[in-house]
């Protein structure tokens, strides 16, 4: 699957745009594990333009990470498209526009998500962000606001005449937030268009190798974006890119998982600061897989999310891999 000149290969798996998740270590650390393509936090257009320097922190790419995209989110033509240009000369791979936020903040005040309720709003300002730059402008969005208004397949086609390079939608409605199923049903209708030839990129609910190839087979997309099943868990890029490659999922030890867990705390409190940087990293600890099915694990899991030091945290994790996880496996042995 190529995104204009950015050849992906074949069968591509993308990490999600995600808020407090995809800052540059984690994008380069699921590259690593396989992922074929990252995607920045969302970078809000208004504070990019105001030169808010958390916002523009949110512009750094590491070489090792491309091919990256940078995403924006706004609500009005002109701050969009200054913001595009400012993204540009950052020099990503790709730019791509939100409009599939669903959180009350963003999609609330008309912006992500909310565009659903203004699709001459959304067009507008899609066409004016295709023309403002010479990178490749993508757009991720929803089915549609709620049940009584999935437009996607009229929408697809009219996105694609503004000139973007690629689409990926969440098989939600904006109304439906990340609760009940993702509708790759419908998601595979956009592709019976046949007016509709840009690259198709589905998004919601993968989980496991399995999910990928079925969402590839039986709906026909021609790249799959991984989101929340990423946090906590970046070799899951491992699993499901060994899977498409070669049926069999290669799933890391419990040492090499444990290992790239540290490097994320490592990396968070060097990009940000100790008490920062631990908070930061609290929402990976809080879902990670590692953790999950480890019986009377509840007070240590408590105690790891409250840590409030580097040594803390590091000695918690240090008894769980030494001391905790290998009794909880000996009593699966037996």
């Amino acid at each position: 699957m190529k995104i204009q000149h950015i050849d992906l290969g074949t069968r591509p798996v993308l990490l999600a745009p995600m808020e407090d998740v995809t800052d540059a270590s984690f994008r380069l650390i699921c590259k690593e594990q396989g992922a074929d393509m990252t995607y920045s936090e969302f970078v809000s257009c208004d504070a990019l333009v105001r030169n808010i320097a958390a916002t523009t922190r949110k512009l750094h790419i590491c070489q090792g990470e491309r091919p990256t995209a940078i995403q924006i989110y706004g609500r009005e033509t002109e701050p969009m498209v200054e913001a595009a240009r400012i993204v540009a000369e950052a020099k990503p791979d790709v730019l791509d526009i939100n409009f599939g936020c669903p959180v009350k903040k963003v999609a609330g005040k008309g912006a992500g998500a909310g565009m659903l309720r203004d699709i001459p709003k959304m067009l507008e300002i899609t066409r004016a962000v295709v023309k403002a730059v010479d990178i490749p402008v993508t757009v991720k969005t929803r089915l549609g606001w709620d049940a009584n208004s999935k437009i996607i397949t009229a929408l697809a086609e009219q996105l694609q005449d503004c000139g973007i390079a690629a689409l990926t939608v969440h098989g939600r409605t904006r109304s439906q937030m990340y609760t009940g199923n993702a509708d790759w049903e419908e998601i595979a209708r956009i592709k019976e268009n046949p007016r509709f030839t840009i690259p198709l990129i589905g998004n919601g609910d993968i989980c496991t190798p399995q999910q990928a190839a079925d969402a590839f087979d039986r709906y026909g997309v021609d790249a799959v974006m991984i989101g929340r099943a990423a946090i906590g868990a970046p070799w899951i890029f491992r699993s499901v890119k060994s899977y498409l490659t070669t049926g069999t999922a290669e799933h890391p030890s419990t040492a090499e998982m444990f290992s790239l867990l540290r490097r994320q705390i490592r990396e968070s409190i060097e990009r940000i600061d100790s008490i920062r940087g631990i908070l930061h990293i609290r929402r990976h600890l809080a879902v990670s897989p590692l953790f999950k099915g480890i019986p009377s694990f509840r007070a240590t899991r408590v105690a790891m999310l409250q840590a409030a030091t580097p040594e803390a945290l590091d000695e918690i994790i240090d008894r769980i891999e030494n001391e905790i996880i290998p009794q909880y496996q000996q009593i699966q042995e037996r």
